[in-house]
Parts: C-alpha cells; structure tokens; sequence
C-alpha cells in the first residue's frame, strides 16, 4: 500500500479527533476534580478545531471530487463533509447543555467526554464509510461508546437497566447487519460499496441470498434509527439515560443513521430498490402509527419524545422511498433539522432540571411562561416545529418528503402520514397548553451558565430562522445529491 493509496489529508478531522479523544483521556487523569473545565474546555477546544479542519476540505473551485482514502475503505465527497459538520456542530451542544447538568449530580467527569468524543469519532468513520467493514467498524464505535454512556450514571439502577437492555438488543441488530453484509459479500464478492453496486447491477433476475442479505440489513438498519418493530430499545433508553446522554442519542446518531442508509441501501443497493422499497413503506407506515397513538398515552417528557422521534423516523424514511434526488435531499433535510428540534427539547429539560430534580415528566412544564416567557417561547418553536406547524422548519420538512413521496405516485402513503401528523398535533399541544394556560407547580427561579441560555436560545432561534428561510440549507441537501 502506497502513500498516495493512503491519502492521509482526506482523514485529517478524523485523525485529530482521535488524538484529541486520546489527550483528553490522558490529561484528565490527572486533573482534580475541582479542575474538570479543563476536560469540557479541551473538548470544545478541540471539536472547534475539527470544524474549521472539515471547512478546509472544502474546494475552493466548488467543484467537488470523490477523494478516495485508505485504499478504498474511505471517501470524503459533499454528504460527508455536510453531514460531519453537522454532527460535530451537535456534539458541541450537547456539551454545552451538559456541563452544569454533570456537576449538580456528581458525575462531572472526563468519561463523559471522552465517550462523547469517541463516539463522535465513530459517526465520522460511518458518514465516510466506502467500505462495509469501515462502516461497520465505525458503527460499533459509536454503538460502544453509547452503551458505556448510557450506564454512565453508576448510582442510578435505572440507567444500568437502559444500557443493559440496549447492549443485548444492539448486539443483536449489530448480528443481523453483518450477516447481511456476508450475504451480500458471498453473491458480489467484494465489500467495497462502489463495487457491490456494479455487481449488483450486472446480476439478472431475482437473486434470493442477495434479497436476504438484504432484508437482514434493513433490520440491522431499523434498529439503529429506531423504526417500528425495532424500537423496542428507544423509550427505555431514553427514559433511563442521564438526560445529557439521552440528547446526544437522539441527535447527532440520526444524522449518522442516515448517512449509513444512503450509503448502504442508496449507493451499494440502489439496483434494488424494488425490494428495499416495499419493507421501508412497511417500517415507515408502522413508526408513523405506533410512534403518535402511543406518544398520547405518555406522561413522562422523555419517553413521550422518545415515541416522537419513532413518528419522525417515518418520515425520514418516506423520504428514502422515493429513491430519488429529491427524495434523499429531503430525507437528508428533515433528519438535519429533526436533530436541531431533538437537541432543543432535550435542552430545555435539562435547563429545568436541578439538583435532586430531574424535570422529565410532562407536568413539571406547567407555567414555564410565568416562570420565563423567554424558554416557554423557545420551546414553543420546538414544539410547533415538530409538529410542522409552519412558519417553523418543521413545515418545511414535512412538506418536502410529502411532495417526494407524491412525485413517486404514492399518495396513499402521503395522505397516511398526513393524518398521523395531525394525530401527533394533539400531544405536541398538550405541552404547549401546560407551559401558557396552568399556572406553575414550581416556581422556583430558573437558573443555568450563561453560555447554556446562549446556545439554547440560538437553538431555538435556528429553528424559527431555517423555517423563514430554508432555501439556504435545502439547497445544500440538493447539492449533495446532484
């Protein structure tokens, strides 16, 4: 293997994020715990560095070229460098809204960091993945990582129980992906994902081990963004994570959700998208049904965004089904901004949360506009964007996989998801009516860092801003798949 075949310069974020990870793990070490900002400021230190890393690989011409890394295992084109800002911006917020949040339980330590970073570095190694076995290497970084983080909390038997149940049924999809992909290697023989598509689209006829590694990769995929039947995981795990964690998994992980089915169904599998797309129409139909009826019956806050995100990963997949440019740029649009409106609502939990309190049922919002008609009103955008309650960005998403799946001749599933977002509407208001028309249990002065009110508010602002002008980033999401 030669140097060029290397291709070092292509790597550059994810090699410094790794010797990042590494330093913060050594350097903490030795810290006292009444100098752990040192930990938190190294990591967003080091994460700013990363994004300005991602920037510079950017062409200057505009005209972008598939680079090509490690002999083939790794590619850098446009959804990467997107989707890895994207997930490294996330990260940083979530560190953010997590620091006061670590210290008032005692947990304020550098494993949480490390992790964090650790992770991060897997959902970079799966956003460029051209490889089945980069990407499943990167997946199980990212998968370890968010196990140890979910047990993080060692004196909460809630949380042991939550990662104990997410390791057993992750091991379990992580089996079914890899036997997928053996099937696939034994008709194609080759796990580059370029060449899997070439061969895959020279075979005549309906290859019946090449539909069954394909159906055992779709389940595989399922688990991870959480479709129905595979989101048996979702609300445990939100519920009993520490709620910092709780906003890491349901954010940045979906953008690299996604970049593993682009990658893996789109690119190496498109020749089969008559097949791939009946069983995504099946899992979308489900999550959309299951992920609105059961969120009603729900009085705790996470576990009621934890079915929410269920709902809004069938919509992420009617985008997936339409199998086209425009079905994938919305796809890649709505999961975008669906991590933005995750982040912000997790957000203002943990904002509410204080010492010996954790603020995740449904009730302790009551009177948040009394309390701080700022935060109410920042939560309200949240919850109009998810929604799609215009002129939020939420609208703008919804709409655009409704005119993807329309386009395909699906109206059907369309007119099916409609009303299911309208059945989604009655739980969303419920929030909003606790937080304006009762009066507050709890009147207790709302207090966090200065730099949590900053970010969160820009949180919260982004959403309202990216609905007033979507364009911008749709088309960037047009681009990629141009």
């Amino acid at each position: 293997m030669t140097l060029e075949m290397l291709n070092l310069s292509i790597a550059v974020p994810e090699i410094f994020l790794l010797v990042l990870a590494c330093a913060v793990l050594v350097i903490d070490v030795y810290l006292k715990d009444s100098s752990r900002n040192i930990t938190y400021g190294l990591s967003q230190l080091g994460l700013i560095v990363t994004l300005v890393l991602i920037i510079q690989q950017v062409p200057q011409d505009s005209e972008w070229t598939r680079a090509i890394a490690f002999n083939g295992l790794f590619v850098n084109d446009l959804l990467a460098t997107v989707l890895k800002f994207a997930v490294v911006l996330l990260v940083s917020i979530v560190f953010v809204y997590s620091r006061r949040y670590l210290q008032d339980r005692n947990i304020f330590k550098g494993e949480f960091y490390v992790l964090g970073l650790f992770g991060l570095l897997g959902m970079m190694v799966m956003i460029s993945a051209n490889h089945y076995l980069s990407m499943y290497l990167g997946l199980e970084l990212l998968s370890l990582a968010l196990y140890a983080m979910v047990a993080f909390d060692r004196e909460n038997p809630n949380a042991a129980e939550a990662a104990m149940k997410y390791f057993v049924l992750g091991a379990i999809a992580s089996g079914m992906l890899l036997y997928g992909m053996s099937m696939v290697y034994g008709m194609t023989g080759s796990l580059n994902i370029v060449e899997v598509a070439v061969a895959v689209d020279q075979m005549k006829g309906n290859n019946i081990v090449l539909i069954f590694g394909l159906v055992f990769m779709v389940i595989g995929l399922s688990f991870k963004l959480g479709a129905v039947p595979f989101h048996m995981w979702i609300p445990d795990v939100y519920h009993g994570s520490p709620t910092t964690v709780t906003s890491y998994i349901a954010s940045a992980p979906k953008v690299a959700g996604f970049a593993m089915i682009i990658r893996l169904l789109a690119e190496s599998l498109g020749s089969l998208q008559a097949d791939w797309q009946g069983m995504l129409v099946i899992l979308a139909v489900l999550s959309m049904i299951v992920g609105n009826v059961i969120a009603i019956a729900q009085t705790n806050l996470k576990r009621l965004l934890a079915y929410s995100t269920i709902s809004h990963v069938g919509f992420i997949l009617l985008g997936l089904i339409a199998g086209n440019q425009e079905g994938y740029s919305a796809a890649m649009f709505y999961t975008l901004t669906y991590a933005l409106m995750s982040l912000g609502g997790f957000g203002i939990i943990i904002l509410l949360a204080r010492k010996g309190f954790e603020a995740d049922n449904i009730s302790d919002l009551k009177g948040l506009n009394q309390r701080s008609p700022w935060f109410a009103f920042m939560m309200l955008i949240i919850i109009f964007s998810m929604a799609g309650v215009p002129p939020t960005v939420g609208f703008w998403a919804k709409l655009a996989v409704l005119k993807a799946v329309v386009n395909i001749d699906m109206l059907w599933l369309a007119l099916v998801a409609v009303f299911f977002s309208i059945v989604g509407i009655f739980y969303y208001l419920r929030i909003i009516k606790l937080m304006y028309f009762d009066d507050a249990e709890d009147k207790s002065e709302i207090s966090c860092n200065r730099d949590m009110q900053i970010v969160l508010s820009a949180n919260g602002l982004s959403i309202l801003i990216l609905g007033l002008y979507p364009a911008a980033l749709m088309a960037v999401c047009v681009a990629t798949f141009a």
